[in-house]
């Protein structure tokens, strides 16, 4: 593999860009496989191939396919990166449950307070229409009943009365009357400049009313009433132009108006929302109403608008017709447009139907509605727009509180977090001294005191794990200096073969015996066991098995120290026995370690100590049993020996003496000595005991010494089974030959 490849490899993965997951790969691929496709689009285009055709297809769907899968890497990225910390976590958490809602609600707020305004600027509009459609259908309604009490009474009408309204009331300057009776015209007042016949009046007119209605392609605001004169019908319609001066008034301190024709009206099965115009600036973005009012009195006749269904606005022809005002500038920054619209029902004046409206767009500004809204309220408007103000001051403040509290939490749950993570790194790198302060009384702050006691647990750990490592070693050495005062081989005298077996409970014994050859016929045999155990017992082994053997150095036959051996057996047995000149006896050494060790050794620190001097010569085996357990000696035939003769344990009291005996050793008998380990491993069955020791000792009599210590122990392990050892096990055996 080159060299740069390996680079680029690295590289990518320290960067994190080399693909490893099952996703990244497959996107890897088919993102080698689209641009690949892609070259050979781009080449069999230049070639004017038509195989170029066909691979357009694939790949647009594969740049689909590879877009989703790195979208979805992408995703997975900025969430292990960006959302690692906790901190960040809690702030997208945040953004979530409080930023998101805050958002929606605050564009819900001004969705709703924008339609609000709109429907608030077309109100003012149609109430404004209406308002003046009301006082053209009670001047009309007047005039109507006037002029039946006149004619009633005789008095053929004239326009003098309108004319001087015309001429004393403004409204009135463009209004046109028109009266029939009986189906004939009897008044007709239009303004000077007028030159529009009469309106014809239709059949379906019956009764009163009022309408914004079309006639000959121009809009009216017209009012009927009809009244019974004699048998016969007066009708007196007032007319009013819906035009640019009308709109110019309904513009006056509130924006700019536009008013569309072109407008249908048509029915749907289900409800729809009216697609805006855009080859018509005016009506685009605009709401309008979709669904047709009922007429007021007989203005319209009975056609399906009347019936109850869903109507849409087709606004595809919609064009203007008139527009007034202008805009207001903006009196602050705040200050926004707002643009609405609405529908105006208008009855065909020939066909009485409703299915063309008009369609009314405002364009003003918020501070103009808000003018608008707190004029009506009077003197009590300064007491509302202080109240809003100091509701708004209050939400800020709660707002500033929230959003402080809210980051002093973040804060600590983050920081304590962040300390965790540091004392975790420390912890891992081996300081254990490291400790997180705690600040608080909360879940957080006992977490702190969990990791720090946990710390100090693991220092106090690791210390005692070090010192017990110590401690180990040192029982390793201790082991090995042990193991150097053992006999490490069998002892062979001409007429005794001797061998010892020694295998602790733990790494180091309190178990000892030795054999020390003094010349070519003599040996000093020993088996002891040292109470307690460890280093304890250990320790007062080796100062047994250094003051046997410094007693018995040089081949000395006579002790040189008076004065200790005096002083452990008294002066006047000294005396008495001639002490001085005696060879080395069991006994004498015996009684000087009793001394010793009760001189160096606490009180409750004692041995059992078997001592015997075997004289090959003689075949004679001297010996002293300090409380050990009687070696046994087998016989050929069987019969058994028990070696008791001695005293009590060695260092427990002072001022003791020990007897001693011997005993003959015959060839082919067998010298045992043994500790307790050997006999006093239990099982469900009960102690191993000395007897089965015997018996497997007159069993394998014959064999060599090895192999009955091998048979011996074999057999004590069987008897403890999977337990552990509980004792040291320790054998001496000698066979006279």
């Amino acid at each position: 593999m080159p060299l740069s490849y390996r680079y680029l490899r690295m590289r990518l993965g320290e960067a994190g860009l080399l693909p490893t997951s099952k996703v990244a790969l497959v996107a890897s691929y088919l993102l080698g496989l689209d641009l690949l496709l892609f070259v050979l689009q781009r080449a069999f285009g230049l070639l004017k191939l038509s195989y170029g055709d066909s691979l357009g297809g694939w790949v647009s769907f594969l740049s689909f396919v590879v877009i989703v899968l790195f979208s979805i890497l992408a995703f997975r990225w900025v969430k292990a990166k960006a959302l690692w910390r906790l901190r960040n976590r809690l702030i997208v958490t945040y953004v979530f449950v409080g930023v998101i809602p805050v958002v929606m609600l605050v564009i819900l707020a001004t969705l709703s307070f924008y339609l609000f305004a709109g429907q608030f600027a077309t109100f003012v509009v149609t109430t404004a229409l209406d308002s003046e459609l009301k006082s053209l259908d009670a001047a009309n309604s007047a005039i109507a009943h006037e002029l039946a009490a006149k004619m009633q009474s005789g008095v053929n009408p004239d326009t003098t009365a309108v004319e001087g309204l015309r001429r004393t009331d403004k409204a009135w300057f463009d209004r046109r009357l028109h009266a029939w009776h009986d189906g004939k015209i009897v008044l007709n007042s239009s303004p000077a400049d007028s030159v529009s016949s009469p309106p014809i009046l239709p059949s379906y007119l019956k009764g009163s009313c009022r309408e914004v209605v079309r006639d000959h392609n121009k809009l009216f605001l017209r009012a009927s009433e009809t009244i019974p004169i004699h048998g016969r019908s007066l009708t007196v319609l007032s007319s009013e132009p819906l035009d640019q001066r009308l709109l110019q008034d309904l513009a006056a301190n509130l924006g700019e108006i536009t008013l569309y024709t072109g407008i249908t009206l048509r029915r749907v099965n289900a409800p729809q929302t009216a697609a805006p115009n855009s080859s018509n600036p005016g009506v685009t973005g605009t709401q309008v109403s979709t669904t047709p009012s009922q007429p007021e009195g007989d203005c319209a006749r009975d056609t399906d608008t009347a019936q109850t269904g869903v109507f849409v606005l087709d606004t595809s022809k919609a064009a203007p017709l008139y527009f007034a005002g202008t805009v207001p500038p903006a009196a602050r920054s705040l200050d926004r447009q707002v643009s609405f619209g609405t529908s105006v029902s208008v009855v065909d004046w020939d066909t009485g139907d409703r299915l063309n409206p008009v369609l009314i767009t405002i364009q003003t500004r918020v501070s103009k509605l808000y003018d608008r809204l707190f004029n009506s309220l009077g003197d009590i408007a300064p007491a509302v727009e202080w109240g809003l103000l100091i509701v708004a001051v209050i939400f800020g403040l709660i707002e500033i509180i929230a959003i402080v509290i809210g980051t002093r939490l973040t804060r600590t749950v983050t920081g304590a977090v962040a300390q965790l993570y540091e004392g975790t790194q420390l912890v891992n790198r081996g300081d254990f001294r490291h400790r997180i302060p705690v600040k608080s009384n909360d879940q957080v702050a006992a977490l702190a005191i969990s990791f720090n006691s946990m710390t100090a647990s693991l220092e106090k750990l690791i210390e005692e794990q070090k010192d017990k490592q110590r401690l180990e070693n040192e029982l390793v050495i201790a082991q090995e200096v042990q193991a150097q005062l053992f006999p490490r081989e069998s002892v062979q005298l001409a007429s005794l073969e001797v061998h010892g077996f020694f295998r602790p409970a733990r790494t180091v014994s309190g178990d000892y015996y030795d054999f020390l050859t003094l010349d070519a016929d003599r040996l000093i045999l020993a088996v002891g066991d040292i109470s307690g155990k460890g280093i304890s017992a250990a320790l007062l082994m080796a100062t047994i098995h250094s003051a046997v053997r410094a007693l018995s150095m040089q081949d000395v036959p006579v002790l040189r120290e008076p004065a200790a051996v005096g002083a452990a057996l008294g002066s006047d047995v000294m005396l008495a026995s001639g002490f001085r000149s005696l060879d080395v006896s069991p006994s004498a050494l015996l009684s000087l370690l009793n001394h010793q060790l009760y001189e160096s050794t606490p009180p409750e620190k004692y041995a059992t100590l078997f001592l015997g001097i075997y004289n090959g010569a003689e075949r004679k085996l001297t010996y002293s049993n300090g409380g050990h357990l009687p070696p046994i000696i087998v016989s050929e035939d069987g019969s058994i020996r028990r070696l008791e003769c001695g005293g009590t344990v060695v260092g427990l009291f002072d001022h003791r003496t020990y007897e001693e005996d011997s005993v003959e050793l015959r060839r082919g008998e067998i010298f045992v000595g043994y500790t307790d380990g050997v006999t006093e491993p239990e099982n469900d069955f009960g102690e191993f005991g000395e007897q089965r020791l015997i018996d497997l000792l007159r069993e394998n009599r014959d064999l060599a010494l090895p192999r009955i210590t091998e048979i011996v122990t074999a057999a004590v392990d069987d008897w403890i089974g999977a337990n552990e050892q509980p004792d040291d096990v320790t054998l001496v055996l000698a066979r006279a030959r």
